[in-house]
């Protein structure tokens, strides 16, 4: 009998022991998800910036990956600014620009949508 208290309990420290563990490496997770997380409210008051500010603004979208926007003034882009931002594409059409920005091009522009 008092043998297997002391088999149960090393087996209970083995538990508590896997259980700190995995604790570990789920707050190690987390701190890596969290620095990796980009900081989307930044990045779009720097591609207003880009674009010529929030008054140059006329209208945005977001279709799928890509991120459209109508500008009052289409010279006041700095595009090289926008693809160091992440952008995968730029076209321009007319007064318009089409910004390919893959899965966070809908993000941006609820955040976009925010501040303007």
């Amino acid at each position: 009998m008092f043998y297997s208290i002391i088999i149960l309990g090393d087996i209970m420290n083995i538990y508590i022991e896997y259980a700190i563990i995995a604790l570990v490496l789920v707050i190690i997770s987390l701190i890596i998800m969290k620095l990796k997380k980009k900081d989307f409210s930044t990045e779009a008051n720097k591609l207003i910036g880009y674009l010529g500010g929030k008054d140059n603004i006329i209208n945005a979208e977001c279709n799928m990956s890509r991120f459209k926007v109508i500008l009052k003034d289409i010279t006041k882009v700095d595009k090289e600014s926008i693809q160091k931002l992440g952008a995968k594409g730029i076209v321009e059409i007319d007064n318009q620009l089409k910004i390919i920005f893959g899965k966070d091009a809908r993000i941006l522009k609820k955040y976009i949508d925010d501040i303007i």
